[in-house]
């Protein structure tokens, strides 16, 4: 393995995104191999992991059995269509997924990342309600402050503004519920806060002033991830499922960022004690190497479409590339990695350690609140005046240039989501690397 990669000599053809591209290619953070905990850059410095690439590297970098089992699959077989065709490794990957989830949960559909996943979740909820008899539920009901993913779907059940403004009117016939986040009731919480689980009851009214006729499927992250880490209040998922019954709606849980093992369990629902309908999955169930994602349905969904004559196609969608032969080789490595290391298990354990070493920031210049929940974290910052971003924007530099270390940033918040194999004196190494930046851009 090379230690050390040639920078390379054009940055301008490849458009980043979600990037700052003219700050970036003025001055690059470039990585050119990792292992385990850590990335390299080109020159061979090391920059510790916290945030798990980008929320999907669970079991640590270029771990060998992953590896391995990507390369011998390479070798045996390139490609195979799953349109009326299908090969051993795609259903073990679909049965060891069903595994892990809980309850009824036991058909899986892959797609090539979580935008897809969330998008073929919205079209089945409808579908289904279709195959019922109940064509007049299209609505879609999203969640202010939601992420999920890019596609058109996803951004219209979504609300983050800057992911919307610019796409036009998106698709019709989609609601809002409010986040849940309030810093006056919630500051400084560890776990779930206290507060907030009447905020559910907002579905009534949705419910209310559209009719529960219409609506086809209500979409939430357990815990909002990409805008800044929003752990659900206590009892708030349990309610909302509780509303989805009493009126026939679908429940989909978009555990894309909480799924395989970031919150100590297999998938949030089970630590939330809650059944979905639906499940979408992506990043970790591949730790991240190989692009794939999914949606997990309940055995009653998959059952209304299994009617009609047998040679007929059931649903009308799926991808080229749902269950690529790497694909399902890297994921049952990384579940094989997961269950051996029990490294589920080590995020439970680590979790109060975790948040104890996080909340220790409290009080350093501009940390307005903390928030941790499982092996997540999220530290907000105060804005530069007329600069909303910009001193996030700050920190994500220095600490990669200065300090050695990888985060994510929201706005002016700061996410931190390391790989679940990270030892308590590498969480002790986050917690003085990310103090010092916060110290640097006050």
């Amino acid at each position: 393995m090379l230690k050390n990669a040639a920078m390379p000599n054009d940055l301008d053809a490849f458009w980043l995104p979600f990037t700052a591209n003219r700050a970036f290619k003025k001055n690059p953070r470039m990585i050119s191999r990792a292992k385990d905990m850590h990335y390299y850059t080109p020159e061979g410095r090391a920059i510790l992991d916290g945030t798990a690439g980008l929320w999907c590297s669970n079991a640590g970098h270029t771990r060998d059995a992953i590896v391995s089992a990507i390369q011998k699959e390479a070798a045996n077989l390139d490609f195979a269509p799953s349109f009326q065709f299908g090969h051993p490794a795609a259903f073990e990957t679909a049965s060891r997924i069903a595994a892990l989830a809980p309850g009824d949960l036991d058909h899986v559909f892959f797609s090539n990342s979580g935008s897809e996943a969330v998008d073929t979740a919205l079209k089945i909820a409808i579908a289904y309600h279709n195959v019922n008899g109940n064509g007049s539920r299209t609505r879609l009901i999203g969640r202010v402050r939601g992420y999920h993913g890019v596609g058109f779907g996803g951004i219209s059940v979504g609300g983050i503004v800057p992911n919307r403004k610019f796409f036009g009117s998106l698709l019709t016939g989609v609601d809002h519920l409010p986040h849940t986040y309030n810093r006056q009731e919630q500051a400084f919480t560890k776990g779930e806060p206290e507060w907030g689980a009447h905020l559910a009851d907002d579905l009534e009214n949705i419910v209310g002033l559209h009719d529960a006729s219409t609506i086809a499927a209500v979409i939430v992250e357990p815990m909002a991830g990409s805008t800044g880490v929003l752990p659900p209040p206590k009892g708030y998922l349990k309610r909302l499922r509780q509303i989805c019954d009493k009126y026939g709606i679908l429940l989909i849980f978009d555990e894309v960022i909480s799924g395989f093992g970031r919150l100590g369990h297999g998938f949030a629902a089970e630590r939330y004690g809650v059944i979905p309908d639906f499940i979408c999955f992506a990043k970790g169930v591949t730790s991240g190497t190989v692009p794939m994602g999914g949606v997990i349905a309940r055995k009653g969904i998959y059952d209304a479409f299994m009617k009609g004559p047998e040679h007929m196609i059931e649903l009308f969608h799926g991808y080229t590339y749902s269950a690529h032969p790497l694909a399902c080789a890297a994921a049952i490595a990384s579940m094989n990695i997961y269950r051996d290391e029990k490294l589920f298990e080590n995020a439970a354990r680590l979790e109060p350690i975790w948040a104890d070493a996080i909340h220790s920031l409290k009080g350093l210049p501009n940390v307005l609140d903390i928030r941790t929940l499982g092996l997540v974290a999220g530290i907000d910052l105060a804005s530069i005046p007329d600069g909303v971003g910009k001193r996030a924007f700050n920190a994500l530099d220095h600490a990669f240039q200065k300090e050695g270390i990888m985060i994510r940033t929201a706005g002016d918040t700061i996410a931190l989501t390391p790989p679940l194999v990270i030892t308590e004196n590498q969480i002790d190494e986050i917690v003085s690397k990310v103090g010092n930046t916060i110290r640097a851009v006050a």
